[in-house]
């Protein structure tokens, strides 16, 4: 299964577009680390950059490792920027 998860907000705190300062959330890290140990693909999916065209991507990568997170690969500034996401497969972090 290819599983997309969104960081800021799910996987991590953050204020604004305080990105520097984000604060890791690990039981929603170990949720995820685990879906990936039973084989499905974990692409990490974030809007960061996507408005400001800033590149995200080091500092993405670094935090992520930092953090422990187990993933397929990380894909950036491809998300849209929207208010509300209505989608038939999505799931919330605090249903896994």
């Amino acid at each position: 299964m290819i599983i997309y998860v969104d960081i800021d907000g799910t996987i991590c705190h953050t204020e604004g577009a305080d990105y520097e300062n984000s604060k890791p959330r690990y039981n929603q890290i170990l949720k995820i680390n685990k879906l990936h140990n039973e084989g499905n693909e974990i692409v990490y999916w974030t809007a960061r950059g996507g408005t400001t065209g800033i590149d995200w991507s080091k500092l993405v990568k670094f935090q992520l490792k930092e953090w422990g997170c187990r993933y397929t690969r990380i894909e950036t500034q491809k998300k849209p920027s929207f208010d509300l996401f209505i989608d038939d497969k999505s799931k919330r972090i605090e249903e896994l």
